[in-house]
């Protein structure tokens, strides 16, 4: 598996939620909305169906309970307000309501199927290269997108991020999220006390 990059540039990450958006099926602005915000890996994304977000009376939860598929650790994900902006776009334009239903059901598929992986890679590819990104990209460029712009958006701390992410070290985040040694350089010589 190569290496994929984050999106760094913000102004890009709104210009692909924009195009998103004003697709008649908002299924992909949700898979790409859910993708940055949540930082679950797309095996975790695609396996979601309407009952994972959505509660017996038909309001959206807080929170999303999974297993992840990768690490067999149960996860508590929130559920923020711009996943729940993009879930109420999903719902009001889709009227999914069978809880039973995938988030991101194959457009191919007559029966209820999730996207394949292959799929979704295909179409982050394409997002990404539609507004000019041109770094290695992947389905995990979404999840390493989150953690990217936690850091530098958000000034999250990397144990933050690290336990957002489940890494076993702080190593793995810097090295995963894509603080370059150029970062670290610049941070140590402008830093003065």
């Amino acid at each position: 598996m190569k290496n994929v990059e984050p999106i760094r540039d913000y102004s890009k990450i709104l210009a692909i939620k924009g195009k998103l958006k004003k697709q008649k099926n908002p299924r992909d602005f949700l898979l790409f909305v859910m993708g940055i915000n949540t930082a679950l890996r797309i095996s975790d994304l695609l396996k979601l169906k309407v009952g994972d977000v959505k509660d017996e009376q038909g309001n959206i939860k807080g929170f999303l309970y999974l297993r992840e598929e990768k690490t067999k650790k149960d996860k508590k994900v929130v559920i923020n307000n711009g996943v729940r902006e993009a879930l109420e776009h999903y719902f009001n334009k889709t009227g999914a309501y069978d809880s039973e239903q995938y988030l991101f059901r194959s457009e191919k598929s007559k029966n209820n199927k999730p996207l394949t992986r292959i799929r979704a890679w295909q179409l982050v590819n394409r997002w990404c290269r539609e507004v000019g990104i041109k770094e290695r990209i992947g389905t995990h460029t979404l999840r390493k997108t989150a953690g990217y712009q936690m850091r530098v958006r958000g000034g999250v701390a990397l144990e933050i991020i690290q336990g957002i992410l489940g890494h076993s070290s702080m190593k793995i985040t810097s090295r995963y999220i894509g603080v370059s040694n150029d970062e670290l350089e610049k941070v140590s010589k402008n830093f003065i006390l």
